[in-house]
């Protein structure tokens, strides 16, 4: 299917059980690898990103076995100090930051050659500061196209003493992540130190939680230190189950907000490890009404949302939702601040945004860190309409294409443009969403 049509929509309601986040599954999935023992993982996200870390640890020689049932995953992982079974591959990662990022840094401490690359743009997707790091522990890494970029070579780890290792943390908490988790994996002690602003914070906490379920703490207090003791390395603590996805949460709720609900969404709730929850805050703002237990979370509402001028910083993919909410405010312009992150995601997340917000007649004004949005008055309307559909072009970008869906509760319909890149994190997105709006 090259497009997927959206007839204008007026109405939200039901209930839709998540799929298991991409980014405690792909952690889990390393950790398991890393770890003494095998760990049987529940609600594993069946998707292209899950899909190229599975394969590359497979081809590293690590045991993984889907199970029984959907989501069921059994690794058997090799344990601190063995390195991986297999000592020279070519791993292909996709266009998955979470899997490459995390997986260079372990084999850049391992005892293997090894090169790792992805799609046209993965190879657009700085890699620099994480590369400096490992550099300066010893690591021997080095760039086979753009320096600064993948595809990677990674030699053999020499082993020196750690001490205090530096990462900068201003481009992407994935390269914070990355560091913490292969250090753990050493069994070695050591001082992590983040160097000018950790963005997206909520992640490295997450990496923290996870870390801690397989046997690894580390110890910091909010600031820009993060200690590990001597250990053993990872445990597998024999089971661990991978919550639903709150990024995905996101759109489901937006429904819920401009489509009347009640929307509840499961598999998240106020027990949940992911900052992304805190998402409900934002519709909260906006004057949605918000209902939450422990593993679900539920939203009601209507436009038009009241205005406003938020930092972004530690929801960042969350907000590609509230942009497109933009559009049915009123009182003013809408700002998102702090979302720098987003120029070095799938795409350029913030001039693809600018981009196709301009389509619905709003007027855009973008920065290097920021987006403000002054939305079009004939979005309030809801009178239904004959006129040609919006083209929404998606720039193979899975949030794009998921975000935009949510554009149809304008006054005219909507045509999604190459829908199948939903599939790097939620293969069936529009089946579920078609099942709940009308």
């Amino acid at each position: 299917m090259d497009s997927a049509y959206l007839h204008q929509m007026t109405r939200a309601l039901g209930r839709v059980r998540l799929p298991g986040s991409k980014s405690i599954s792909n952690r889990a999935l390393l950790l398991a690898a890393l770890a003494e023992g095998a760990t049987s993982l529940t609600g594993v996200l069946e998707s292209e990103d899950t899909a190229v870390m599975k394969d590359a640890l497979a081809a590293l020689g690590v045991g993984v076995e889907s199970l029984d049932s959907p989501g069921k995953v059994r690794v058997t992982g090799i344990g601190r100090g063995n390195g991986f079974p297999i000592k020279a591959a070519e791993l292909y990662m996709g266009n998955s930051g979470t899997s490459a990022r995390s997986l260079t840094a372990a084999l850049a401490l391992a005892d293997g050659s090894y090169v790792v690359k992805g799609v046209a743009r993965m190879h657009e997707r700085p890699i620099g500061d994480l590369v400096e790091t490992l550099r300066a522990i010893g690591a021997q890494v080095d760039y086979l196209g753009r320096e600064g970029f993948p595809p990677l070579a990674i030699a053999p780890w020499p082993r020196p003493d750690l001490r205090t290792v530096r990462v900068r943390g201003d481009i992407s908490s994935q390269f914070v992540s990355a560091i913490l988790m292969a250090l753990g994996w050493t069994g070695e002690a050591a001082t992590v130190e983040v160097e000018g602003e950790l963005a997206s914070r909520p992640y490295v906490d997450l990496t923290l939680g996870l870390m801690k379920g397989f046997g690894v703490s580390v110890s910091n207090d909010g600031g820009p230190l993060f200690d590990l003791a001597k250990g053993e390395g990872y445990v597998s603590p024999r089971t661990f189950h991978v919550e639903g996805d709150a990024s995905s949460a996101s759109y489901f709720l937006a429904a819920g907000a401009l489509g009347g609900g009640p929307v509840r969404v499961e598999g998240v709730g106020r027990a949940s490890a992911q900052g992304d929850v805190r998402f409900t805050e934002v519709l909260e703002q906006l004057g949605a009404r918000i209902e939450m237990g422990d593993d679900w979370i539920e939203c009601s509402g209507r436009p038009p949302f009241k205005a406003f001028d938020l930092d972004m910083s530690a929801i960042p993919d969350a907000a590609m939702t509230a942009a497109v909410l933009a559009l049915f405010t009123e009182g003013g312009p809408c700002t998102l601040r702090r979302i720098a992150s987003w120029r070095v995601k799938e795409t350029d997340r913030i001039t693809a945004m600018a981009n196709e917000l301009k389509k619905f007649g709003a007027r855009v004004q973008e920065g290097a860190d920021f987006l403000r949005i002054f939305p079009p008055l004939d979005m309030l309307t809801r009178r239904p309409s004959t006129v040609a559909p919006v083209s929404i072009d998606t720039y193979d970008d899975h949030r794009m294409a998921m975000c935009f869906s949510l554009s149809c509760f304008g006054p005219r319909p909507v045509r999604i443009n190459d829908p199948g890149c939903v599939s790097k994190t939620f293969p069936n997105y529009f089946a579920e969403f078609a099942r709940l709006v009308s």
